[in-house]
């Protein structure tokens, strides 16, 4: 029953209080801080947390504020939060870099060394619990209007078979009609390809080797040295690299085919690092082939992982060049060609086949790898599923394997258009990926249109959803305070207790350990509702304790000593004082959002036995249901109060 205070509780705050307020402001202003005071009076009620839950802001300490770009969950139970230069120009000038490790037990932070401009980066989960953190940014958009030198990609060739060659930023490359242009960024070419050819005379007689060289390439950004449109070109030119002379200067040249004054996009890195929860640091392993900004990357069933999209070193969509990620070796190597837009959501599925959901964010054409699908890796096929509405709607929406991972459903929550469009939608789709022929079919409507949603998988199978806003960044002040749960069973939402922080681009939310709700950032566009004033990144954190926290703590279920590692059996015991208690539980893989995209978050169903003083679990042997990794495990009662977690590795 929902909490309803007492008449007597109204009459004094709205009668008696509101009187000495009149005595010095308007009547208007009165009733806004009366309804205020109220609404702040009703949330505290154990009768409304009981049913709606409730919210608290994170006390920072000023130096530990951030903006929070990313943020994963560690199996030592902090939260990685992963700013780069956080979309501030110019802390990237600066070269300032931020990371903040953040431990909701003590409430603590530490600031952690942060080597490369990791905003805007793809990130996973290792089998052995470091994250994989992936591109990042080398260069800032500059927009149409103040792009003030001709820029675009050069393609370095080095037809040297003996070694490569590195340019250095700075370096000048002169055009035919004797226009230069600078290199933004250092370049390596590898060597030339050297092949031998050998042929036979008539006779059979061997004839002299014939050597061919097949040049190399790599690409870097250029700009004019002088301003204006006079640098522009739209034809394909051979450029020379000046200070190059002799056989030096025959072997290594630019190649350009356009060099234009039009808006240059961000450009990404090929940076990769493992952040190691026990050191809290990051490691340097081999870089990506390919730079990558707003990349997805996901976990695959043998551990290695799936690098896919984002913008290149020119700040061009990717074409479909994805690569692969061997933690065992450290490098990279080439996956599947398939093209898809930035950040796309795909979702590891039985037989370990990637479920392309259609929501995405951020950069890719309208027309192109917006439809969704069930990509086989291994014979890189595709095939579109049907039945999603508003499909012009999948950016920024969210989307989730629902619980249990076991059922193979997903669902989609809302979007808005792409690029800067004032579209967003209610809609929610599930699709059963079980069926024969899946589609997706309706699901119940959000409050209203939304765009930049949260959804975080719940360990008593619910999904919490919270924020986001009805316009592109938040314009016109559209932030939604609301949030609800969507209930699998009943296949509807549920309201619950509202934020007082607006959410929407750049913001995330995980669950934590101990059960509750955890949401990070917010980069509005405008500070005002009339679109007047520049927005100012949310550095408050905010946390979310369900209401089946309010519960009687006494009977909360509790796990005692057990395993940390899951055996070749698959089942893990642990002391438990009331195992009669105990229902269900759930294997839950940490998160690791941004831009309202995870693909790791998952909730698989386990096997459970109850014995005197204990419960055992028996963890499903799939490794496409359970990609290898550290987990939380999660046991419920009857009413689905959940313990908090015990962190168990599984191999």
């Amino acid at each position: 029953m929902a909490y309803r205070p007492t008449k007597k509780f109204k009459k004094t705050l709205l009668g008696g209080g509101a009187v000495v307020v009149l005595a010095g402001l308007n009547a208007p202003a009165a009733l806004t801080f009366a309804e205020e005071k109220y609404h702040a009076y009703k949330i505290a009620q154990p009768g409304y947390k009981a049913q709606y839950g409730s919210w608290s802001t994170v006390d920072i300490p000023e130096e530990y504020r951030t903006n929070a770009i990313h943020a994963a969950l560690l199996n030592t139970g902090k939260v990685l939060i992963i700013a780069g230069s956080g979309n501030e120009e110019e802390k990237f000038d600066k070269g300032t870099f931020e990371t903040v490790l953040w431990d909701p037990k003590d409430n603590s932070f530490k600031l952690v060394p942060t080597p490369e401009d990791f905003f805007c980066a793809g990130h996973a989960q290792l089998p052995d619990g470091r994250l994989l953190v992936a591109g990042g940014t080398a260069r800032y958009e500059v927009l149409g209007d103040k792009v003030m030198r001709a820029g675009g990609g050069m393609r370095v060739k080095n037809e040297n078979p003996d070694k490569p060659i590195t340019f250095k930023k700075g370096t000048r490359f002169r055009s035919p009609s004797g226009v230069v242009y600078v290199s933004k960024f250092d370049v390596t070419v590898p060597k030339a390809k050297r092949d031998f050819k050998i042929s036979y005379a008539k006779s059979g007689r061997m004839l002299p080797w014939k050597t061919t060289v097949k040049a190399a390439e790599a690409r870097v950004f250029v700009e004019a040295v002088e301003e204006g449109p006079k640098a522009v070109t739209k034809q394909s030119a051979q450029y020379e690299i000046e200070g190059l002379k002799g056989e030096a200067a025959d072997n290594a040249y630019g190649l350009a085919e356009a060099i234009t004054m039009d808006k240059q996009d961000f450009q990404g890195i090929r940076a990769a690092y493992e952040f190691d929860p026990k050191a809290e640091r990051y490691i340097p392993v081999d870089p990506m082939k390919e730079a990558r900004w707003y990349p997805t990357l996901v976990t695959l069933q043998d551990g290695k992982v799936l690098a896919v999209s984002g913008l290149d070193d020119v700040g061009a969509i990717l074409a479909g060049d994805n690569e692969y990620y061997d933690p065992k070796t450290k490098k990279w190597s080439k996956a599947p060609f398939r093209y898809f837009p930035t950040y796309p959501a795909l979702f590891l599925t039985k037989g370990g086949k990637l479920f392309y959901s259609g929501a995405n964010a951020g950069y890719g054409p309208a027309d192109k790898g917006r439809e969704p699908g069930i990509w086989d890796l291994e014979k890189n096929t595709f095939k579109k599923v049907g039945g999603l509405t508003d499909l012009d709607q999948t950016e920024t929406a969210a989307s989730l394997v629902l619980p249990p991972a076991q059922d193979q459903r997903v669902m989609i929550l809302g979007g808005g258009g792409v690029g800067e469009s004032d579209k967003a939608t209610g809609r929610t789709a599930i699709i059963d990926l079980d069926e024969e022929s899946p589609v997706f079919e309706r699901g119940p409507q959000l409050p209203q249109g939304t765009r930049y949603l949260n959804s975080v998988i719940m360990p008593d199978d619910t999904v919490f959803t919270s924020g986001g806003s009805t316009d592109y960044r938040g314009r016109g002040a559209s932030n939604i305070l609301k949030a609800q749960f969507y209930d699998p069973k009943t296949n509807a939402f549920k309201e619950a207790a509202e934020p007082t922080v607006g959410r929407n681009y750049h913001s995330e939310a995980l669950l934590l350990p101990d059960g509750r709700v955890v949401t990070f950032g917010s980069d509005s566009l405008f500070g005002d509702k009339d679109n007047t004033k520049l927005g100012k990144f949310e550095q408050r954190m905010e946390v979310y304790t369900p209401p089946y926290l309010f519960r009687d703590k006494a009977l909360r279920p509790a796990l005692g000593a057990g395993p940390r590692e899951l055996g070749a059996s698959g089942r893990a015991t642990y002391k438990t004082a009331h195992p009669e208690r105990i229902v269900g539980a759930r294997l839950m893989r940490p998160s690791a959002v941004t831009h309202t995209t995870d693909v790791e978050q998952r909730s698989i169903e386990l096997g459970l036995k109850k014995g005197k003083g204990e419960v055992t679990v028996e963890v499903p042997g799939d490794k496409s249901l359970v990609p290898p990794g550290w987990y939380m495990l999660f046991v419920t009662d009857g009413k689905g109060t959940p313990s908090e977690a015990k962190w168990i590795h599984v191999r």
